[in-house]
């Protein structure tokens, strides 16, 4: 038989009929072969993460090739249960994300790589089809009506380091009505020690002994295992500026420019928070100072870290503050 040359017809099914076969082949290779994205990194004064906006769909893999240009850095998603990578320099790192709900998630640097370290952060903005979600709830200092940025008065402090186990001899003498989640959360230390010392039940009692009923409150509204946690969130993420103590002595803190609140002119971040300042912390409610961690410093310096830890990981920080003035149970 003779060859029969395909006419415009055949053509066209042959067309047709790749299309049809091909379609699912490349939907099948995109699945199993899913897009890769270079993302370099470098110090902040030197571009920080390139590039810092990354699109990915949801349910779909996104492979990421990491590779710091200059110094270690370290990769990571904010709340996200995976671990850290570090990324040494000049070699790749390859990590692949699946997202399960549509939104902008942070990564950021988890190694001190510079007094810019903080900056070193980028989004994935996550498109797709989103699952039922509850309704968005305000940050607790906003539901408060908490002003995170205006001036405490100075507070009463100690005179020596309160004992949450002496305070606990003497729990008996303190009303419900100072134990309950919205009177800890709303008040200070010092706030609460001057409640205290005008309760009748508790007014016999001295100074010392009314600080340490303080640090017994304080300690029935946290664990040992939260405390734990916030110590190792503080060591990896707060040392470094505040210091291993709270005093704001940290390693970088001698690189960030001594500006005050003095001087309104200043575009310079403060220097760190001594938070071992009784002054100073036992000023703060607890949902003040969660409100700091969540949302920064607002031009102090301090990063904003509500994208970064979990709730449950900005509440073992807030606990963990207070045991730079507070001596916990044993």
């Amino acid at each position: 038989m003779g060859s029969r040359r395909l006419t415009g017809e055949d053509a066209a099914r042959v067309t047709v009929g790749l299309l049809v076969l091909g379609l699912p082949l490349i939907v099948f290779g995109t699945r199993l072969f899913p897009p890769t994205l270079t993302l370099h990194a470098r110090v902040s004064e030197d571009g920080g993460w390139m590039p810092d906006v990354v699109r990915a769909r949801v349910g779909e893999a996104l492979e990421l090739r990491l590779i710091a240009d200059d110094v270690v850095h370290g990769f990571a998603v904010g709340q996200s249960a995976s671990p850290a990578l570090d990324l040494p320099p000049g070699q790749t790192v390859r990590t692949t994300l699946t997202f399960e709900e549509p939104g902008t998630y942070t990564f950021y640097c988890t190694r001190w790589c510079g007094p810019n370290h903080w900056r070193m952060r980028g989004v994935i903005e996550v498109s797709g089809a989103a699952g039922p979600t509850a309704a968005s709830e305000p940050p607790l200092y906003a539901a408060l009506g908490i002003d995170l940025d205006a001036p405490r008065p100075t507070p009463e402090v100690p005179h020596g380091r309160p004992s949450a186990s002496r305070g606990a001899e003497l729990a008996g003498f303190v009303p419900e009505t100072f134990l309950t989640d919205s009177a800890y959360l709303s008040r200070s230390p010092s706030e609460v020690f001057l409640a205290l010392r005008e309760d009748a039940a508790t007014r016999a009692f001295d100074d010392s002994q009314v600080w340490d009923l303080v640090a017994w409150i304080w300690s029935t509204h946290t664990t040992k295992e939260t405390i734990a946690a916030g110590a190792a969130l503080f060591a990896q993420n707060c040392a470094a500026c505040h210091g291993e103590t709270g005093t704001g002595d940290g390693v970088m803190a001698g690189t960030i420019p001594a500006a005050t609140m003095d001087d309104p002119s200043s575009t310079e971040p403060l220097r760190p928070a001594d938070l071992a300042d009784p002054a100073r912390l036992l000023s703060a409610s607890p949902a003040l100072l969660h409100g700091k961690i969540t949302r920064g410093g607002m031009g102090t310096g301090m990063p904003y870290w509500g994208p970064i830890f979990t709730e449950a990981q900005i509440w073992a920080l807030t606990d963990y503050l207070w045991t730079f003035h507070f001596e916990e149970p044993s």
